[in-house]
């Protein structure tokens, strides 16, 4: 069934917590703290967007809707785009682009150090998400490349969970939530692997003549 009806509302949807945060600093609706506020929700809404992305593969396999896969790598970009928007406003409203203060912070505060590296690990992935890149690379190579979001989001948790310090009732989520994506492509693996080992067939056993024993 075409689904491509769905990607422009999807697509609108996913601008919708930035034009939130554009209109709260424009109203002066974020609390005290407004660039705290754009700069971690900005973040949130990437690991949002990242788990989501990790979902669809699961939703499609249960449901049967193989139409979600085409919406998996415009959700994947929206987790890039909403993390550039979390560190550009890092680098530019909280350092003013102070290169040396910003070499200082990611080495003295480790959530930082995390979180710049999900970063470095998530841009590659970014630069590689269309039909040229997989077609350069071939379908292998690509996909061992991009399985290194499981990682990505793993960090990105233990980034978020740092980083809120206090309150561990939404990085528990996160964090169970992710163990349970990534304990589903477990579990598929290991069926995976026993099937096909179930399937060869056994080797022929070679039936020997002892010695002195005639037919």
């Amino acid at each position: 069934m075409n689904q491509a009806w769905l990607k422009p509302p999807i697509f609108i949807a996913s601008l919708l917590p930035l034009a939130w945060y554009l209109w709260g600093l424009q109203a002066d609706a974020l609390g005290a703290n407004p660039i705290e506020a754009v700069t971690r929700g900005l973040g949130t809404w990437g690991l949002n967007f990242l788990l989501i992305t990790l979902t669809v593969t699961p939703l499609r396999k249960y449901s049967g809707w193989a139409w979600l896969a085409r919406l998996r790598r415009m959700l994947g970009l929206f987790a890039f785009f909403y993390v550039c928007l979390h560190l550009t406003t890092y680098l530019w409203l909280d350092q003013f682009f102070d290169w040396t203060a910003i070499v200082k912070d990611i080495w003295k505060r480790p959530f930082i150090t995390v979180g710049m590296t999900a970063f470095a690990l998530l841009l590659p992935l970014a630069l590689t998400s269309n039909n040229a890149a997989i077609r350069k690379l071939g379908g292998r190579r690509w996909q061992a490349l991009h399985r290194s979001v499981y990682v990505i989001a793993m960090l990105a948790v233990l980034h978020y969970s740092w980083m809120v310090k206090a309150d561990l009732a939404k990085p528990l989520l996160y964090a169970g939530l992710l163990a349970v994506l990534l304990g589903l492509r477990i579990g598929w693996r290991v069926r995976e692997r026993n099937r096909q080992r179930n399937a060869i067939p056994p080797a022929k056993t070679r039936h020997t003549i002892p010695i002195g024993v005639r037919r």
